[in-house]
């Protein structure tokens, strides 16, 4: 290459980034190349994260960007990213959710029928649904209950309580064998923390680190990365919530 090429090349990448603004400048130097990088999480977390910052504020191209992301690159499976959207809607609302699937389904897709797939998911059997005995499965609900939050399960006294957190939330969707539970801790704190949830934001992240599920570095971490996808003012709270709940739990 030429000197005067050379110099063409280095003041045209000069000019280009003159060019950019602020937030692109940030969102690749900062965001990209620190935040995503950084090794106290690992990448299929911070995508967990992610994914439920993006729905949770009805952002639709970086909707359409994470869900692309977290598929083409393998770190989610189609068949874990569908579970999710069920535990995100318990969180943070079916519409949402409803949303969030068909951008899941449209982008699975192309990218299975790219591969020679038939871009379709297999529908799941109707044991997937678990129990259909009620008296059972408020009993297992009210076990899970208390095996996640550790604390003592509310009595079924309202339709809230008895028809949707012990017979659905913890009698069935934290039970199902798609996700981890440590999978679903790091989609539930990040749901409570957009969402602005105070009791459930100190109850889950004070359970999830109880638990050991997330540990504290791992906390710090899912704190940046929500603040870097859901802003700083809310992470301030979750920040709060954990240095609150980590204090409560040294000897």
């Amino acid at each position: 290459m030429s000197q005067s090429s050379a110099g063409y090349i280095t003041a045209r990448n000069t000019n280009a980034r003159a060019h950019e603004t602020p937030f692109e400048q940030a969102k690749q130097g900062w965001l990209h190349d620190q935040v995503w990088s950084r090794p106290g999480l690992g990448r299929r977390e911070r995508r967990w994260v992610t994914l439920t910052c993006v729905g949770a504020a009805d952002a639709h191209k970086p909707i359409d960007d994470q869900v692309q992301d977290a598929l083409a690159s393998g770190d989610i499976s189609i068949d874990e990213m569908l579970e999710f959207v069920l535990h995100f809607a318990v969180y943070n609302g079916w519409p949402k959710a409803s949303h969030l699937e068909g951008v899941i389904r449209r982008t699975w897709a192309t990218i299975d029928r790219a591969s020679g797939g038939t871009g379709t998911v297999a529908p799941p059997d109707n044991a997937s649904l678990g129990l259909n005995d009620w008296d059972s499965r408020i009993a297992d609900g009210t076990r899970e209950f208390v095996e996640v939050n550790l604390i003592d399960a509310p009595r079924p006294e309202t339709p809230y309580i008895h028809a949707g957190i012990l017979n659905f939330v913890f009698g069935h969707v934290w039970q199902r064998p798609a996700l981890t539970r440590r999978d679903r801790r790091f989609i539930t704190v990040a749901s409570v923390a957009v969402c602005d949830s105070l009791t459930p934001l100190h109850s889950h992240t004070g359970s999830a680190l109880e638990s050991g599920d997330i540990t504290k570095p791992e906390m710090d971490e899912v704190v940046l990365q929500l603040a870097a996808y859901s802003g700083f003012a809310k992470a301030e709270a979750l920040h709060g919530a954990s240095e609150e709940a980590w204090a409560r739990l040294q000897p």
